[in-house]
Formats: C-alpha cells, structure tokens, sequence
C-alpha cells in the first residue's frame, strides 16, 4: 500500500481543540479536514479567520451562529462560512461533525 496516498483514519491522534471537541485533522495542500465529535452543551466562542469554511452535520444537533444570527443545524446540514465572517456554536446534542477549511489551517498544523 503507498502510504503517501492510502491512510487509515483510526491512526489519526484525536485532539481537543476546545472543551467537548475531539478532533482527528487532515491536513492536504489545499485543505483542512477536521472530523469532530462534540459532547452535549460544549460551546465555540464566536471567532473569524481568513479560511473559508463548510461546516456539515453528520449526527445530532448544532447551534451554527454566523454573523450573529443563530439557525439550528441537523443531521445531513451543511454551511459554507466565507472568510473573516463571525461565528460560534454549540452542541444542543452530541454531535459529529465536519469541517472542512480552505486555505489549510495552519494553526491546527501545531495542535
């Protein structure tokens, strides 16, 4: 198998990236795949950065505020986020979710 291609997910680290975020990241040369799992009532503070973002809902349900205007997401949602706009959330449920950045983020290439 070319391990430079072909990967197993199960040996990529899990990382708290904030309290209840349990991340496993992905970095490529153009993006950031971050997988997440989120414990029930865990909170992201609002924030912007330069990376667009799309934000997809894989289980439960998440409280997505962009530009201070808050929309519950559910199961099979997605955002897409444009760079330097505000926004925050927090699990109403357990949740996993998936965020994938472009440009990469590099600040999670330190995590």
């Amino acid at each position: 198998m070319d391990t430079s291609i072909f990967k197993y997910f199960a040996d990529i680290k899990t990382r708290d990236i904030a309290p209840g975020y349990h991340s496993k990241i992905i970095h490529t040369a153009t993006n950031t795949i971050n997988f997440i799992e989120v414990d029930a009532g865990n909170e992201v503070p609002p924030h912007q950065h330069i990376h667009e973002q799309c934000a997809f809902v894989l289980e439960g349900t998440f409280q997505l505020t962009v530009n201070g205007i808050p929309q519950l997401m559910e199961k099979g949602m997605f955002a897409i986020i444009p760079p330097n706009v505000p926004h925050g959330g927090l699990a109403i449920t357990d949740c996993k979710l998936i965020d994938l950045f472009a440009p990469p983020r590099e600040d999670f290439m330190l995590l």
